[in-house]
């Protein structure tokens, strides 16, 4: 995982954060001024991350039923930053967007949890096929879908910005909920919109596919030998990334999290 200021910004509102151990993966964008999205988006990584351990630890069941606990996790990341809002005027409509993955693991099968709210977007790169997993919250997504817009326009509209769901603004959020199954050499990609802004899919899918090669991924299927050369894999993919958005202009915060299925 990697964030980085951008080329504009004078400051960073971006998170990311993960609990490998939990199978939990998360990235957030800050709105609300500087101090606003900077604390949104650190406090909903934290209290996420937060829930997921405490379910882990104080379920019966070892294995993680993959949907309630994220429920439960976007909650407590909507309830941390909508309470610390209420704290400060200047702090008022403070707010961030949310995308997350959590690992399914039980006998009979293995699954990914896939949680967003906003415009942070999770993507899966699988046998060379690119492809979007979430659906955009913003006005400009909507106008699409509606036939107002098409998506060329949509990626220069002037309303392009406003979301239509984000954690915190709210005491209540509609996270949007999707499982899906996995096939070794699955790479998921969270990003916020610094990265999908600058890079159109066409970029990415040609950067993830140069820099993690399905043959260093494959590898990662014994980690006690290979582990090292696929995290090194993903580090220089998430750089690459970040490069790229930054010389397409770097209009905004950039943060990427990769994630291998071995």
């Amino acid at each position: 995982m990697l964030s980085h200021l951008g080329r504009v910004r004078q400051s960073n509102q971006d998170a990311c954060a993960a609990l490998p151990e939990h199978g939990a993966f998360v990235v957030c964008d800050g709105m609300g001024g500087a101090a606003g999205g900077e604390i949104a988006s650190r406090l909903a990584t934290e209290a996420f991350l937060k829930c997921i351990a405490q379910r882990a630890s104080t379920s019966p069941d070892p294995v993680i039923q993959a949907s309630p606990p994220l429920c439960e996790a976007v909650h407590a990341a909507n309830q941390a930053v909508f309470r610390y809002s209420r704290k400060s005027p200047s702090l008022h409509g403070m707010g961030t967007t949310l995308v997350a993955l959590l690992w399914e693991e039980a006998a009979a099968s293995r699954g990914l949890c896939i949680a967003h709210v906003g415009d942070s977007r999770c993507y899966r790169l699988r046998s060379g096929k690119l492809e979007l997993l979430t659906r955009d919250h913003s006005l400009v997504e909507e106008q699409v879908r509606a036939g107002l817009l098409s998506r060329v326009q949509a990626t220069v509209s002037p309303m392009r910005n406003i979301i239509t769901r984000a954690i915190g603004t709210q005491p209540t959020v509609d996270a949007e909920i999707a499982t899906c199954d996995t096939q070794p050499g699955d790479l998921y990609l969270l990003a916020s919109d610094g990265l999908s802004r600058e890079l159109d899919e066409g970029a990415i899918k040609r950067i993830l596919a140069n820099e993690a090669s399905p043959s260093v991924l494959a590898a990662g299927r014994d980690y006690a030998k290979a582990g090292h050369m696929v995290q090194a894999a993903l580090d220089t993919t998430c750089q690459a990334l970040i490069d790229a958005a930054n010389a397409n202009g770097g209009h905004d915060n950039i943060t990427v999290l990769l994630v291998a299925c071995a």
